[in-house]
C-alpha cells in the first residue's frame, strides 16, 4: 500500500471515529438531534473506506485472529449486543416502520377541520396561521397536502413546522 494512502487511511479512521463518537453521544443523549443526525449516518458510511483500507493493508494480522480463535468471545457478545436491539423489532406484530414519518403523513393527509384540533386551533385559525405564511387555502376540507402543493409549497416537515408554530 502506498505509504501516503497509509498515513491517511489511518488518519481518516482516527477522524471519522471521532466525529461518529461525538455524534453518537450526542444522539444518546438527545443533544441537537437536527445537528447530528444527518452527520452520525452519512460520517459512520464514510468510515467503512478507511477502515476497509485498514482491514486491508493489515490483513495478516487480523487472520492471526482467527487462527488462534481469539476473535470468537467479542464477536458473540458483539453479536448478542446487536440481537437485544434488533429482537424487539424482528419479532414485532406491527409493520414497522418511522413512527415520526406516519404520523407527519397522517397529519398532512387530514384536512384543515380535522388537523386544527391537534393542535388546539380552530379551523378558522389554522387557516390564517396558513396563510399569514403563504398558502392559499380555499375550504376547511382541503386537506395540508393539497393546500401546499396548491401553493407551490412542499409537505412533510416543513408544512407540520408551519402548521404548529406561530
Amino acid at each position: 500500500m502506498n505509504p501516503h494512502l497509509r498515513t491517511h487511511a489511518t488518519t481518516l479512521t482516527i477522524s471519522l471515529f471521532a466525529a461518529s463518537a461525538i455524534s453518537g453521544v450526542a444522539l444518546f443523549f438527545h443533544l441537537a438531534p437536527a445537528a447530528f443526525h444527518a452527520m452520525h449516518e452519512w460520517l459512520s458510511m464514510v468510515w467503512l473506506v478507511p477502515v476497509v483500507l485498514h482491514v486491508w493493508r493489515n490483513w495478516p494480522a487480523f487472520k492471526s485472529y482467527f487462527w488462534r480463535k481469539t476473535v470468537a468471545v467479542p464477536a458473540i457478545l458483539s453479536l448478542a449486543a446487536a440481537l437485544v436491539f434488533a429482537y424487539p423489532a424482528i419479532t414485532s406484530q406491527s409493520s414497522g416502520g418511522n413512527p415520526t414519518r406516519a404520523a407527519i403523513t397522517a397529519i398532512q393527509n387530514g384536512t384543515v377541520a380535522e388537523v386544527a384540533p391537534l393542535f388546539d386551533l380552530s379551523a378558522d385559525a389554522l387557516s390564517a396561521r396558513l396563510v399569514a405564511k403563504g398558502y392559499t387555502v380555499t375550504r376547511a376540507d382541503q386537506t395540508l397536502d393539497e393546500i401546499a402543493t396548491a401553493s407551490g409549497k412542499g409537505g412533510g416537515p416543513g408544512l407540520v413546522a408551519d402548521v404548529a408554530f406561530p
